[in-house]
């Protein structure tokens, strides 16, 4: 390797040391929450696991999760401009098609990373989950 493919390399592990102490400072059972589980609870949300090996994809997941949080504002949005009467029919028609190839490129990205759209809804806690539900 090349002394700048070994920095390259250094700071991919650098990385991933960073990810798993900060993964391990979070709370990872229903104990630790300080929040009881019983039948009528929600469940507790899974600890998220990641190490050198898994920081690639749980890395691709966040990103994923973020561009698909930011798709479905831009639908709405998009949507809301429609209704307005906001956009001549040749911006609608372009603005259909580049959601739907988004859309498209996300389901590839996500199969990529054996991962689903429903993958990339993280559960907030107490304040729900992250994205609306699937219309």
């Amino acid at each position: 390797m090349t002394p700048e493919g070994d920095r390259h390399h250094d700071r991919f592990g650098e990385v991933a040391d960073a990810a798993t102490r900060a993964f391990r400072l979070l709370p990872a059972t229903p104990h630790e929450l300080g929040r009881p589980r019983n039948a009528g609870a929600r469940p507790v949300p899974q600890r998220i696991s990641t190490g050198p090996d898994t920081v690639e994809r749980d890395l691709v997941k966040l990103v994923l999760t973020l561009v698909e949080l930011l798709r479905q504002l831009m639908e709405r949005q998009a949507l809301q401009r429609v209704d307005a009467g906001d956009l001549t029919e040749e911006q609608e028609e372009r603005l259909g098609t580049t959601l739907m190839l988004l859309h498209s490129r996300m389901s590839e990205l996500c199969a990529q990373y054996d991962l689903s759209l429903q993958d990339l809804n993280l559960d907030l806690g107490p304040l729900g989950t992250l994205l609306p539900p699937s219309e």
